[in-house]
């Protein structure tokens, strides 16, 4: 069975993006995915510093959040923007993930695996800005994201009690879903040949020393 991990890039209470994953993550569910939805609340970790991390090692939580990258097919993760980018609590996961433990691939939670990515927001954009630099990222770290990706403008109108209502917001998000668990199912039976990452992205190192 195709499994895939959901997480939204804030942990604030009543949070848009934790809601509109969610119900990415239904999508995928009734596609016959095992999902597994996480908030990021639970994996808190420190600030990546790899003079600490040399110190200390891996910790705990931040191993436990990649162990969860490396043992599903695919993701849907839901990021606010934060002044057209992604927020540093979704970044410093997605850092800490990218180090190579004893007996690793390099990027193994990443390389070979689907990604659907959405936003939302109050504002009339849905966070569409994010969606650029957080599609870069993740194939840059080799995961193949979906052409089709989701920004949901004045999310706080298409919900009711915290829960999308929008009739025509939860198709789009479940199809979603969908999409991301039928890609993730060809490539991982490997009717999808992923494609090759090229150019700089190619020769960067997982994490490069400052």
């Amino acid at each position: 069975m195709t499994k895939i991990l959901a997480l939204a890039g804030s942990t604030r209470k009543g949070s848009f993006n934790q809601a509109i994953m969610k119900v990415a993550a239904d999508g995928a569910r009734e596609a016959g995915a095992e999902v597994t939805v996480i908030d990021l609340a639970d994996y808190q970790m420190p600030i990546f510093n790899e003079d600490e991390e040399a110190e200390f090692g891996m910790p705990e939580k931040a191993q436990a959040f990649k162990e969860l990258l490396m043992s599903h097919d695919g993701f849907l993760i839901a990021s606010p923007e934060y002044n057209s980018s992604y927020p540093a609590l979704l970044k410093n996961a997605i850092d800490w993930a990218s180090r190579m433990g004893e007996g690793e691939k390099p990027l193994q939670a990443y390389r070979g695996k689907v990604a659907g990515i959405m936003a939302a927001s109050a504002g009339g954009l849905g966070g569409m800005r994010v969606l650029v630099v957080l599609r870069m990222l993740l194939e840059n770290l080799g995961t193949m994201v979906l052409p089709n990706q989701k920004a949901i403008a004045k999310v706080d109108t298409l919900m009711t009690d915290g829960v999308i209502t929008d009739e025509k917001t939860v198709k789009q998000l479940k199809n979603l879903g969908k999409e991301t668990v039928e890609l993730a199912s060809k490539l991982k039976s490997k009717q999808v040949i992923a494609y090759p990452v090229r150019g700089l992205a190619a020769k960067a190192k997982p994490y490069e020393h400052d």
